[in-house]
């Protein structure tokens, strides 16, 4: 059974309405939205330094900066 299988119960404490003022829901973002605002998370494979993988990121996103936490290195 993987981990997205697990039923869970969500508790929500209140909810109020976000302003659009302050944001949107993430489901409401576009993909650059997304893109600019959000993580990756990438299983990069043995070969390529995490410098060359971050470089690829942002060519092929069209984006000016990206950037890793860590190690890349398996």
């Amino acid at each position: 059974m993987l981990p997205c299988d697990v039923k869970r119960d969500v508790l929500i404490k209140d909810e109020e309405p976000t302003d659009p003022n302050y944001g949107k829901p993430p489901e409401e973002r576009s993909v650059r939205e997304l893109i600019e605002t959000g993580v990756i998370n990438l299983d990069k494979p043995p070969g390529p330094s995490s410098h060359e993988v971050v470089a690829w990121i942002e060519r092929i996103l069209n984006i000016d900066r990206a950037g890793h936490g860590g190690t890349l290195e398996p």
